[in-house]
């Protein structure tokens, strides 16, 4: 089995700062889109460009991991 050695762009790299897991503004920010696009992809599919948040509270925590897979031009995989 080969691993699959995923590198993260510096720009997402700075935003995370070391986090899993970031915020639906700072999603946005790394995606350059607007928040409000991101949290209306959300509301009306589950997900955004295939990544599905994690619920905290009453935020949405974005995985790291997914949005470097997306920016990195990957197939978006949960994992």
């Amino acid at each position: 089995m080969s691993a699959i050695v995923q590198s993260i762009p510096s720009e997402l790299a700075a935003i995370a700062a070391g986090r899993d897991h970031i915020q639906t503004a700072e999603f946005a920010r790394a995606a350059n889109r607007a928040s409000q696009t991101i949290r209306k992809n959300y509301c009306l599919t589950g997900h955004c460009f295939g990544i599905r948040p994690v619920k905290f509270g009453n935020r949405l925590l974005w995985p790291v991991s997914e949005i470097s897979q997306l920016l990195n031009g990957q197939e978006v995989t949960h994992g």
